[in-house]
């Protein structure tokens, strides 16, 4: 079976989006590839980093280059469910209940200030990551193809938030930071404010719908060395063993961090993982999976920490010139 497109098509693809995209944001573009990467994984993008970095306009302006649908929820601590599935809303010509959809119905969802929502809401919200449907009342509504959400989220120090649950964190393919621009950068942003008359920043479509699909499809193709995997596998298992760390990656941490750095690998035109596709997504994969212990809390010990020790003590493999296909 022949992948809908070849793997060099595929990355001078990605490369005009994040061309496209880095128009519109001032961000570094590891980041932006590190943020593509999650959502050509066929997963979901989790962005910390405190507020006015411009996390919103970054997930506009991909759905925007991507020419796909989009929505924004703003969490809340009163956001009901139905706020972000939708409900049977009754029609008095007909005489009966219709389902009007909510804001998940888009390609792409900001799920804005994800750690501000109650417990409910997040379990609805999981179902639509994981599933990619919805149940209301008992009926079940497929989301539209392709789906991925971008959820903010401050720094837990803030005011008004908690740290998401283990098994929602699990489901975001990758965790990243924009932080804050170079000079250069916040010097860019002046100028643009200084024109009242400039609208808010946007890009043309790069691809569609059914591109996007093509492109999600393409790191199916690509080929991993025995050696490779064992590498993702030992890096992963390494984390469970840490001292700091009570609960390591899972089984299914392991599989994204396959996916991711097949991903990783058609962004930088290769058929095949180097393991340095490896050590690129290590720590966007792994560092919110890891469960830190009471202590390592009160050490001020990250995830990502965690994560750059263990890419220190796990041997990096050999490759051979000809990767087995």
């Amino acid at each position: 079976m022949e992948p809908p497109l070849a793997v060099e098509d595929a990355s001078a693809k990605c490369r005009t989006i994040v061309e496209s995209i880095s128009e519109a944001v001032i961000a570094d573009p590891a980041f932006l590839e590190t943020v593509l990467t999650g959502a050509l994984s066929k997963g979901h993008v989790l962005l910390e980093d405190v507020p006015g970095t411009g996390k919103t306009l970054t997930a506009r302006v991909l759905a925007d280059a991507l020419g796909l649908s989009f929505n924004r929820v703003q969490f809340t601590p009163d956001l009901l469910p139905s706020d972000v599935t939708g409900s049977h809303v009754y029609d008095e010509h007909t005489g009966t209940f219709e389902f009007n959809p909510g804001p998940l119905f888009a390609n792409v969802v900001l799920a804005d200030e994800i750690n501000r929502a109650p417990p409910k809401t997040q379990a609805a919200l999981l179902e639509a990551m994981e599933e990619k449907q919805v149940s209301v009342d008992g009926e079940t509504h497929q989301l539209p193809d392709p789906f991925f959400v971008i959820a903010t989220q401050n720094p837990v120090e803030q005011e008004g938030t908690f740290e998401l649950p283990e098994a929602q964190r699990d489901r975001f393919v990758v965790k990243t930071a924009m932080g804050y621009p170079e000079r250069e950068g916040e010097l860019e942003l002046i100028e643009r404010r200084a024109s009242r008359t400039t609208q808010m920043p946007s890009v043309d479509p790069v691809v569609d719908e059914s591109e996007v699909r093509a492109l999600q499809a393409v790191p199916e193709f690509v080929t991993v060395d025995d050696s490779v995997r064992e590498y993702i596998v030992d890096l992963a298992r390494a984390t469970r063993s840490d001292a700091r760390v009570s609960v390591g990656i899972s089984p299914r941490g392991i599989q994204r961090f396959f996916e991711a750095a097949r991903t990783r690998a058609m962004l930088a035109g290769r058929d095949y993982v180097a393991p340095d596709d490896v050590t690129f997504v290590a720590r966007p994969v792994m560092q919110h999976r890891i469960v830190r212990t009471a202590e390592a809390h009160i050490d001020d010990v990250s995830g990502s920490d965690v994560v750059d020790d263990v890419l220190d003590r796990v041997d990096v493999p050999g490759m051979k010139l000809e990767p087995d296909s």
